[in-house]
């Protein structure tokens, strides 16, 4: 496909009437909507916002690359606007923008759309092309400039391709002391469409100011393409990487390595390929490296944002098991009270059996992928025992009864996460100290020295000080109310307690659900997927399914949850409800002395609840891929 494919003058706007970049972003949606290239404009600008929030698309010399890639897009194209005096669009050089390239892709864009949006990014590194746009005046020269660049470049890569592969050649003939010298780097941003490749040209036409040779991997919308050898990195004076996101890292081990985020390998990529030629970039160790963090992370993260991208880590993965356990578990019920047998019927034994092992791993998983992404490989077994321990109880068998000699009850998600911070940070710190090591003995830090110190470190910490904590504090919030119940089943008050019990677990799942309903700009994508299935756990008195809230943003949504369920458990105490049953949630109301007061009290509190945390929560940028 060629550029001129994806240009139209029907997308052309030679005159923006936009002052502002709110005005012009706006302004370009809407003739993206009346070409039918969008099919819903606020989400889709919802979505370049997004994009902007990551970082601006304001490149610079006037230049602004607006981009997004989702669902809410029909087809692959370009709009191109000029502006005659001017938007001030946060640009990374402060200067006002005069050309506007809205790039957009559907989500399920094919190679060859993507080749072409990756061809059309790289032209705008050429000045003169630049130059003739902004000359410009009607939409069909804006066309004939990008087909003649297109052309141009066409034969001038053919050439250039020739060439060197005739000068790698001539190079690996020589002597290494001989050899012209070669960096290598990587460019990705998180949509890949557009400042990816642009990054990528821009180095190596620095490059060849420099007269040294530069291969550069990226890492697009397409996957990787042109990846680094083994052979080129090794020979390689140095990398560059210039990215926004996650990159293969432990490659680089014992190479000088500039790493800035994309936007820097466009604007000032002579600057990092200098420090590399000077020597000023440091030696990168992969042992003692965050390897797996993204570069932009490694730039411009604060502390809370990198213990939220930690966290988010953990709960991605944890996620499946809280609901799909939570969901067979909460069939489980239903057949349990109006199915035959109750609880020894085989249905329900079955599914909440298979539910119980789904949330067995719920902790143990959200710690040990939290611990994966601070500390990489080593710190994931370390992570899961930890978990493990965090999970369990005391009494079941010998084996939990040897490690949890001083808990009473399981330390639960809180004590969790602990572990899983805990491990993460643990194992930074022992590729710290054994980052000296001999080379002869590397081999042993991944299979003996990491493995064994990070399980007994962990083990000691959970044993001595998390589990005693937080399983005392858990001890205290779970067993008064069902403790009371198991003593007197047939008591009053101990039934008017598990109803108050039972509203204020109900409360945090159907206030995450109302949440994510009816505010929807306030939760992330995992987040409104989780909300979906938590009206049906929040039903069956499945508290577990507000986990994944409360542990990304606990300051907000575990007072909200406090607040909601002390509501429903004063009204249930005001209206002396009862609901003699250990758990059920709203399937066991038959069993109540007042029925529908029960469900106002649960109605109310999910109400209060999600009311707090949804106007207390802030907006949070939209995934743009959606």
């Amino acid at each position: 496909m060629k550029i001129e494919d994806l240009l139209s003058p029907d997308l052309m706007i030679m005159d923006l009437k936009a002052t502002t970049q709110e005005e012009a972003i706006k302004e370009m949606a809407d003739l993206e909507v009346k070409q039918d290239v969008v099919n819903n404009e606020d989400e889709f600008i919802k979505s370049i916002w997004a994009r902007e929030k990551e970082s601006t698309t304001g490149i610079g010399d006037g230049i602004a690359m607006p981009h997004a890639r989702n669902k809410y897009i029909n087809r692959a194209a370009v709009l191109f606007a000029k502006s005659p005096k001017g938007i001030d669009y946060n640009s990374l050089d402060g200067q006002p923008v005069y050309l506007f390239f809205m790039i957009t892709a559907p989500a399920g864009a094919d190679n060859t759309h993507l080749q072409a949006l990756a061809k059309l990014s790289s032209l705008l590194i050429n000045p003169d092309v630049v130059s003739a746009l902004k000359a410009a005046t009607k939409p069909e020269e804006v066309i004939d400039i990008f087909k003649k660049a297109e052309a141009e470049k066409d034969a001038q890569d053919k050439a250039e391709a020739e060439k060197r592969k005739a000068e790698a050649a001539k190079e690996a003939a020589k002597p290494a002391s001989e050899q012209k010298p070669l960096i290598v780097g990587v460019t990705a941003c998180i949509n890949g469409i557009a400042h990816t490749y642009m990054a990528q040209e821009a180095l190596i036409k620095a490059g060849k100011k420099l007269g040294v040779d530069v291969r550069i991997e990226t890492n697009g919308s397409e996957g990787v393409k042109d990846r680094l050898t083994p052979e080129e990195i090794k020979r390689a004076k140095g990398v560059v990487i210039a990215s926004d996101k996650k990159v293969e890292m432990p490659r680089f081990d014992g190479k000088e390595l500039v790493m800035k985020p994309v936007v820097d390998g466009i604007n000032h990529p002579q600057e990092l390929i200098e420090d590399i030629l000077e020597n000023k970039a440091p030696i990168y160790h992969a042992d003692s490296s965050a390897s797996a963090n993204d570069a932009s992370a490694k730039e411009k993260q604060g502390l809370w944002a990198s213990i939220y991208k930690n966290l988010m880590s953990g709960i991605s993965h944890m996620l499946p098991f809280v609901i799909g356990g939570g969901i067979l578990m909460a069939i489980s019920f239903i057949v349990e009270n109006y199915m035959a047998g109750g609880a020894k019927n085989p249905a329900f034994i079955f599914l909440n059996s298979a539910g119980n092992l789904a949330f067995a791993f719920m902790v143990p998983v959200l710690a040990a992928y939290i611990a994966e992404s601070i500390g990489d490989l080593p710190a994931l077994m370390p992570g899961f025992v930890g978990g493990y321990m965090a999970a369990i109880v005391n009494g079941t068998n010998g084996l939990q009864v040897n490690v949890q000699a001083h808990a009473v009850s399981p330390a639960g998600f809180l004590g969790g996460i602990a572990a899983g911070f805990i491990a993460g940070y643990m194992m930074i710190g022992l590729k710290k100290l054994f980052a000296k090591l001999p080379k002869s003995v590397e081999g042993m830090k991944p299979m003996l020295i990491y493995p064994i110190l990070g399980l007994l470190f962990i083990a000691l910490i959970m044993f001595y000080i998390i589990n005693p904590i937080f399983s005392s504090i858990n001890f205290a919030i779970t067993h008064f109310a069902s403790g009371a119940f198991a003593n007197d089943p047939h008591s009053a008050t101990a039934a008017v307690m598990m109803a108050a019990v039972m509203v204020g677990g109900m409360v945090p799942p159907f206030a995450t659900a109302i949440g994510t309903t009816f505010f929807k700009n306030r939760y992330t994508k995992e987040e409104r997927r989780a909300g979906v299935s938590n009206w049906i756990l929040g039903f069956s008195f499945i508290t577990e399914g507000a986990i994944p809230f409360a542990a990304a943003d606990p300051g907000r949504v575990i007072p909200s949850c406090v607040i909601g369920s002390a509501v429903g458990g004063l009204l249930v105490g005001l209206w002396h409800i009862q609901v003699p049953a250990p758990h059920g949630g709203l399937w066991v109301s038959p069993l109540s002395n007042h029925i529908l007061l029960y469900f106002v009290a649960t109605i109310i509190g999910s109400i209060v609840a999600g009311l707090i945390m949804s106007f207390w929560k802030k907006p949070v940028s939209k995934d743009p891929d959606e």
